[in-house]
């Protein structure tokens, strides 16, 4: 570069405010990481593009560094105040150490815009501010160019709202480009609008969205609409800018246009060329007559026009209802439907549902189409996507739950009192073990709590330890159909991914694997623990849950008893013994079973002390079936053999003890019923007035509660007595069940509980949405309480690699959901989550609903009945992984998962057909008969075909038929799931809606473009945190062809590749 020498020391000498900056640092050469000299003080000013480094303020510049082709590196560290200078040329690097860390900001800042670059940025901000300037009135042009400080001193400024309806977008509008002008005629335009807002109260210019690409037309018709949702700060001064950009080369921009952040125009580099831009005020288009705006476009320097643009503001209800050839557009591959983004949640039944539906649903995503039908009408679609509080709420109710139900266990083995050597270091194995398991999941709730922001987790967190009990992307994707000759329909779908334990790996495989393994090796196991069947230990637990739950009742109610007997008060005496007696009873009968029997036997062995006259010596397997022989039931103890007999014991003790509790049971009805035959004798007396009635009251109105009192202590103590009992031999299954497989037990349910956590967490979200969206469906609640719910699950996993296993714990994840009941209650404040009580074998979720809506149900909701789910799966891998498993793999897994599941939906069909009327079903435009449906996908599994999609299909066609909740589950909900998703609501479209033949690949592009979405905010995109610019969105789906053929394009890559590989080592 050629400069004057002279002129530069002229410059540099000149007065300290003539400078961009100046100011004193330490300055060297680096080369790598190293400094070629140690840093030495310098003076530094700097000028446009000129730094000159002096030894003092008063001397001569030294040197003079040029801030082109060059970029800053700045230290991030809060101790570092130091930046290096890198240049293009290769020259060394040059290091500036500044005396504190704003100084070293403030520098940094100053010389990134000290390059022509960064002139040319400013030149072209000012020509944008100079167009805007023309087009304002004279008042607005002199307010922008007044000092900041000057704007402070005229008061507040008052900026006039927008007025919407309530949890409606302030302002919507849509788009659409007419004339536009290449750059060369035989150009063929490819292009989009991106959207700028201009804040009143400060004129800095943010990037607010941008449309779809709409290719070779110079009057695009931009299928995306533009939305300002209810809590943005938008005004009628509020200015809008649009700028229209050429794309050269659309695979460049399709993402980038999307997620560039705020204050940053697009690059201008070769893969778009700026066409024009204009700026409206927004209350010139809410105040215009027409509600449109035709706005001309023109360049840069607000000279040469280059088209128009029109703005239509867009209201909700005010679609029109006529011929679609009205809003056509002359060229053919404009016709298209337009689209409109809101962020209203809006349900068929109405605002009541708001309230509650708000405490479950969060940050929802609106979009609007409208697409003809066969007979030329437009039908209206609204299509919603919605995250859930539910996806960390259940989780954190559950883990509590399994906190105190692992407490009790632990302390109920503690309670189990003197054992011998052998069983007593068994137990503090155990317990050890466990107590390490209940502090991770206390730590686990602790960490949840501790979370902030976002109400899902993503698919980049799905390997996190702390996360491992949320699910993936759970959200709601609801399309509501508003046709014009037919009923208004609603088709949720929830979408989520995969329930399995992604922290823990699938090395080993998954659940249903790991299950079978385990149970074979405890059959296995030695003599050093006693065997029980699965059945077994899940009964043991259901009598010590039984026992926690009935013996305080009972107490109550025997406490109630004397109350009542105190009080002299017949009814209520009445109304407290049968109370009494029926939980008593269900306490009797908790009992009556061999498993407690043989239990309280092992215990007594176990004690120390214990003098057998036989040794303990297994039996082959011959006995062991000669003893089952004689057992009450099939599934009793198939290893009895490790449990001796021991001469010493009174068998028959347990069974006075048991006994004793109805005996004293007995004894107070039977008191009971005297003195109330009394009374009614002495009633009848003083009727007759016969002087001996009232002598015969005075003697038996203060020995009422006498004479029951010690009756009632004697059942109580009884009670005790079996509790006591019941507890040790129930908490004695346990250990066996848990010595025998430490630590892959306690292993094996940690990874079941995050499994089945985030199950639970889709399964309440969708029965919440459904009971709220089918609140006024008479046929819909009837077949609530007396069949149940149908919950039907959209597999796409493949069966090979990792894929196999995640199926596997989806499996059994889903098969655990039979043991979820709901019960719909009234809400007794605006807190309306679900309440989550029961234990690992049992669950109920109570369901709060707000008063005007809790009085729609049906009388046997309200009075609490429990509702029961009734949880079916079908998976089909459509992916390149599922290409390997079928043709080098298998797919067995699947196979049996199909076939299992579909057995389960014929045994809910015929439970439906039998207790529910014919026309209760959901009438569609043609109605399948749903006996052939289940037919066609009994031979649909049967015919074993690769990626047969017609599963999906059919078994989601059932149950929405049966009124089900409909799943579609991938690894990670994102690509698989979107693409099932959307294919099923045009597929819907199509088959229920008339949608016109020729529209469906164009309504099929517009729910799949994530273009059609704008520039979301990093809050808005579920995936921006792992967005890369050639990764996929979750909103951002491959073409249907693509997974067909890429199937084969796979096996002859690895056909090619084995031929290679084969090739180079001969």
């Amino acid at each position: 570069m050629r400069f004057n020498a002279k002129d530069l020391a002229l410059l540099a000498r000149r007065p300290s405010g003539c400078f961009d900056k100046e100011g004193r640092l330490k300055i060297c050469r680096v080369v790598g990481d190293e400094k070629l000299i140690e840093p030495r003080e310098r003076w530094c000013r700097l000028k446009g593009n000129l730094l000159f480094l002096m030894k003092n303020k008063s001397s001569e510049a030294s040197e003079v560094v040029i801030l082109e082709r060059c970029w800053i590196v700045e230290f991030r560290s809060k101790t570092d105040v130091s930046i290096v200078l890198k240049f293009q040329s290769g020259e060394p690097d040059l290091y500036l150490e500044a005396a504190s860390k704003p100084d070293c900001e403030s520098w940094a800042v100053a010389l990134g815009e000290a390059n022509s670059e960064g002139l040319q940025n400013k030149i072209q901000q000012l020509r944008r501010l100079i167009m805007e300037i023309k087009e304002e009135r004279s008042s607005d042009e002199a307010r922008q160019f007044l000092p900041s400080s000057q704007v402070d001193s005229l008061g507040e400024l008052q900026f006039t709202s927008i007025q919407r309806i309530a949890n409606e977008p302030k302002l919507e509008f849509s788009l659409a480009c007419k004339d536009l002008v290449a750059a060369t005629r035989d150009r063929k335009l490819n292009t989009f609008i991106q959207v700028s807002v201009v804040h009143p109260a400060e004129h800095i210019l943010t990037r607010y969205s941008s449309t779809e690409i709409v290719e070779g037309t110079r009057d695009p018709l931009f299928l995306t609409g533009v939305t300002f949702p209810p809590e943005y700060p938008i005004y009628e001064e509020t200015k809008i800018k649009l700028t229209v950009y050429d794309v050269k080369d659309k695979s460049q921009d399709t993402v980038r246009t999307s997620v560039l952040p705020d204050h940053k125009e697009p690059r201008a580099d070769v893969g778009r060329s700026f066409l024009g831009c204009t700026t409206f005020r927004v209350g010139d288009l809410v105040k215009s007559k027409e509600q449109q705006l035709t706005l001309t476009l023109r360049t840069s320097d607000g000279g040469k026009t280059v088209g128009t643009i029109e703005v239509n503001l867009v209201k909700m209800g005010e679609l029109e209802d006529g011929e679609t050839d009205h809003i056509t557009t002359d060229t053919q591959d404009q016709k298209c439907a337009l689209v409109r983004e809101c962020t209203a949640t809006e349900g068929i039944s109405g605002k009541d549902n708001l309230p509650s539906l708000n405490a479950v649903l969060k940050n929802p995503i609106c979009k609007l189409y409208r697409f003809p039908t066969s007979d030329n009408k437009w039908m209206r679609i609204r299509e919603q996507m919605a995250e859930t509080t539910l996806s960390f709420h259940v989780p954190k109710e559950l883990i509590n739950l399994h906190i105190k139900e692992d407490m009790r266990r632990n302390q109920e083995l503690k309670d189990l009192g003197e054992l011998a050597p052998h069983w007593d270091n068994m137990r503090r194995s155990v317990i050890a073990h466990c107590d390490q398991m209940l502090s991770m999941y206390q730590d686990t709730l602790a960490e949840l709590g501790k979370h902030t922001g976002s109400s899902f987790k993503s698919s980049c967190s799905k390997g996190e330890k702390t996360l491992e009990f949320i699910p993936i992307n759970l959200h709601l994707q609801r399309m509501h159909v508003h046709s014009p000759r037919l009923k208004d329909a609603l088709y949720d779908v929830i979408t989520v991914g995969a329930p399995a334990a992604h922290f823990q790996g699938f090395k080993n495989g998954g659940l249903r694997k790991l299950l079978s393994k385990f149970e074979a090796e405890r059959r296995n196991t030695g003599y050093q623990c006693i065997y029980y069947s699965p059945e077994n230990t899940a009964k043991a637990k259901e009598v010590l849950s039984n026992i926690n739950h009935l013996q305080p009742l009972i107490s109550s109610h025997a406490d109630l008893l004397l109350n009542s007997a105190s009080q002299h008060s017949p009814d209520s005496l009445k109304n407290s013994l049968k109370m009494l007696s029926e939980k008593t009873e269900l306490f009797v009968h908790a009992f009556k079973d061999q498993l407690v029997r043989s239990a309280l036997l092992a215990l007594y062995t176990a004690r120390p002390g214990c003098v057998l006259k036989k040794p303990a010596v297994p039996r082959n397997t011959a006995e062991e079936g000669d003893d089952l022989q004689h057992q009450d039931h099939p599934s009793q103890i198939k290893r009895q053999d490790s449990i001796p007999h021991h001469s010493e014991y009174d068998e028959e003790e347990w069974d006075r003890v048991w006994a004793n509790v109805g005996k004293s049971l007995n004894c107070v009805i039977a008191m009971v019923d005297r003195l109330l035959e009394k009374d009614n004798i002495s009633h009848i007396k003083e009727g007759e007035n016969d002087p001996s009635a009232a002598d015969c009251k005075l003697l038996h109105t203060g020995d009422w509660y006498e004479q029951l009192y010690p009756l009632v202590i004697t059942l109580k103590d009884c009670m005790g007595e079996v509790v006591t009992r019941a507890k040790q031999s129930m908490a004695f299954v346990l250990l066996q069940e848990l010595a025998c497989g430490l630590p892959q037990c306690l292993m094996l349910t940690l990874r079941r509980d995050i499994v089945f956590s985030q199950a639970l967490a889709g399964l309440v979200c969708g029965f919440i949405i459904k009971l709220h969206t089918g609140l006024h469906d008479q046929g819909f609640l009837q077949q609530l309480h007396t069949v149940g719910l149908l919950v039907q699950y959209e597999g796409l996993l493949s069966t090979y690699s990792e894929e196999a296993g995640m199926l596997e714990d989806m499996a059994v994840g889903i098969s655990d959901l039979q043991k979820v009941m709901f019960k719909v209650i009234e809400a007794k404040s605006e807190d309306f989550l679900p309440i989550i009580t029961g234990r690992r074998e049992h669950y109920i979720i109570e369901v709060q609903l707000p008063a005007k809506m809790f009085e729609l149900l049906p009388q046997e909701i309200k009075e609490g009945k429990l509702l029961r789910m009734y949880p079916v799966l079908f998976n089909v891998g459509i992916n390149e992984q599922q290409t390997l498993a079928e043709r080098f793999g298998d797919t067995t897994l699947q196979e049996n998962i199909n076939q299992e599941n579909l057995e389960l939906l014929k045994e809910y069909y015929k439970l439906f057909t039998e207790k529910m009327p014919p026309d209760c079903l959901p009438h569609f435009q043609e109605q399948n008969d749903l006996k052939g449906l289940l037919e066609n996908l009994h031979q649909n599994i049967q015919a074993k075909k690769r990626k047969n999609v017609e599963i999906m299909w059919l078994a989601a066609t059932i149950c929405r038929k049966l009124n089900g909740v409909r799943f579609t589950c991938c690894k990670s909900a994102k690509d698989r799931t979107s693409m099932s998703v959307t294919l099923e609501q045009c597929s819907i479209l199509r088959d229920e809606h008339q949608l016109h033949k020729d529209f469906f690949i164009r309504a099929l592009d517009c729910m799949r473009s994530r273009q059609t979405q704008g520039a979301l905010n990093e809050s808005d995109d579920p995936e921006t945190g792992c967005l890369t610019d050639n990764k996929p969105t979750s909103r951002h789906f491959y073409p249907v062809a693509l997974l067909l053929v890429s199937s084969h394009l796979l096996v002859v890559w690895l056909i090619l590749s084995l031929a290679l590989l084969l090739a180079k080592y001969q």
